[in-house]
């Protein structure tokens, strides 16, 4: 009885392992170039241009306040022997310290400059995965792979290469927002 029933499991085992199984789905796999992307996307060129203007104001203050600061400098060499040397040294003290403040000025701006930037760069890095993985559900991928700076992909062939696509819908639908936003602005005007 124990043969039998040993012979039967092996007879089931052998007969498991010998089903067809059914031939897998050809995946469907494309790459996006983030790198490349991000360089062709006009809302992020948009983003650097509008930030590059802001850094060359808050320069043109800074610049006007460090003239200011060299010109006080200059006048305090040429005044330090005249006025001696209690003088000196207490308007060195000044002078030093509205360096550090204006140095401290320089660094705020700039942090503030990189926060605000940072903030909308990362706000549109979401809506660029956001809109590849939408692309992605809506063309059948079963993978989009990413590759640029942080690269996950180590070659692919060029035929997969979806960036093109995704960049062309990416900046259509930010042209499309951008013309909604600018139509209340010239109603308002008329």
């Amino acid at each position: 009885m124990k043969k039998l029933m040993l012979l039967s499991i092996a007879a089931l085992a052998i007969i498991s392992c010998n089903k067809e199984t059914s031939a897998p789905e050809k995946m469907k796999t494309a790459y996006v170039d983030t790198s490349k992307l991000l360089e062709e996307n006009t809302e992020a060129k948009d983003i650097e241009d509008k930030y590059k203007v802001k850094s060359e104001e808050m320069g043109r203050e800074l610049r006007g306040e460090a003239s200011r600061f060299q010109s006080e400098a200059a006048a305090f060499q040429q005044n330090a022997q005249l006025k001696g040397q209690a003088w000196a040294q207490a308007k060195g003290a000044e002078l030093q310290k509205r360096e550090q403040e204006l140095s401290m000025k320089q660094q705020a701006m700039l942090q503030t400059l990189q926060q605000q930037s940072g903030k909308e760069m990362d706000s549109l890095i979401k809506r660029i995965k956001t809109h590849i993985k939408d692309y992605g559900k809506k063309n059948g991928y079963d993978y989009i792979y990413g590759t640029g700076d942080a690269a996950t992909v180590l070659y692919a062939k060029d035929a997969y290469d979806i960036t093109a696509e995704i960049a062309k819908e990416i900046n259509e639908q930010y042209k499309g927002t951008a013309k909604k936003e600018e139509e209340p602005k010239t109603e308002e005007k008329k």
